[in-house]
């Protein structure tokens, strides 16, 4: 069966705008009430994008076997999955199958109100403990069963000075450099960039307001040198428009229109290729940030504000340190360090 993702934004609000259609164009229902369950749950929509498509591949799986209902899944139908997934080429990385397996088990969850049971010889479900928690969106999830790949222990790789003055210097308008800017000086998202409203600068007091993941806000201060840049390309660059996001295209026929994700990895990709800093994207400008304040000093509590994380966890991966930055503290220490004396040799 030929499925595929559409979207289709006209849809009414409290629905996914992507929806799973089968070969003739109609709603997979199973697949797309769940979608509508998590904007109800007020996922961003490039989580609800992500879902879709994880939904989506298993979806084709699914329906490539025996005709078999929803209800019939169990642990052993988790592992065939896998199994699946890992003799496919290329193969999906293991958070790739892992979150695969997430959205599965909250499929589950959703149409039965319980887990997934352990195999299909007549063992009992498992309830939730707390079902109404989980449908209004509790972060607190019940223990999954089943198969989970090990995932290797994510190391953060910064760009250096030199690849970060680089990719810098390759721009010539002052709305490229607040973007950048605000991504490696704030540690903003691209899409945290992207949904800047002019009303969230506060140039006064040295501020902008974030509206990060799950529409939770947050402060942040104006590095001076962003400041200068962002007031020059308001009253330099910026076209004169209508329209309320505070970045927007400079020229062409979306001059004055909000700047796109399509028209910010355009961007991205013309100057690395100009640039030759192969690694420069939004997300590592925005672990560099987050090195580059763990290696001042800053306090994890601090960080997480900062970078707007949900969990202090997902701050401590900047903890982690490449090997890069593990020897360049050794060879400080070793400098700090009294030199040793050779004994004398009789």
């Amino acid at each position: 069966m030929k499925l595929a993702v559409a979207y289709q934004p006209s849809i009414r609000p409290s629905a996914s705008p992507y929806r799973l259609l089968d070969e003739l164009g109609q709603e997979i229902a199973w697949a797309n009430a769940y979608l509508d369950h998590l904007c109800l749950l007020r996922l961003s929509p490039r989580s609800l994008r992500a879902y879709a498509y994880d939904l989506l591949h298993f979806a084709r799986w699914w329906f490539s076997l025996s005709p078999r209902p929803l209800s019939e899944i169990t642990t052993t139908t988790l592992f065939e999955y896998v199994r699946h997934q890992l003799n496919q080429e290329p193969r999906p990385d293991p958070a790739t199958v892992n979150h695969r397996l997430i959205v599965v088990r909250g499929l589950f969850r959703f149409h039965y109100q319980h887990e997934i049971p352990a195999n299909s010889q007549g063992d009992f479900p498992r309830p939730l403990k707390r079902p109404s928690a989980h449908l209004a969106g509790s972060s607190r999830r019940p223990r999954a069963v089943g198969p989970r790949l090990r995932q290797p222990r994510r190391v953060v790789r910064p760009l250096s000075a030199e690849q970060v003055a680089r990719f810098w210097r390759s721009f010539r308008t002052f709305r490229d450099l607040a973007m950048v800017g605000l991504m490696l000086l704030d540690g903003l998202r691209s899409c945290e960039v992207l949904n800047l409203q002019l009303e969230d600068l506060q140039l006064a007091d040295g501020q902008i307001r974030i509206l990060g993941k799950g529409d939770k806000p947050r402060v942040l201060p104006l590095p001076p040198e962003i400041i200068d840049v962002l007031d020059k390309y308001l009253r330099l660059e910026r076209p004169l428009t209508n329209s309320p996001f505070l970045f927007v295209s400079l020229k062409g026929r979306q001059r004055g229109r909000p700047l796109t994700p399509a028209g910010l990895r355009s961007l991205f990709r013309h100057h690395r290729l100009r640039t030759q800093v192969r690694l420069a994207n939004p997300h590592r400008f925005r672990h560099t940030f987050g090195a580059e304040m763990v290696r001042a000093g800053v306090s994890l509590p601090a960080l997480q504000h900062l970078m707007g994380h949900a969990q202090i966890q997902t701050t401590l991966i900047y903890a982690n340190l490449a090997p890069q930055d593990v020897w360049r503290q050794y060879a400080e220490a070793v400098r700090k360090r009294p030199p040793l004396e050779p004994p004398p040799i009789l």
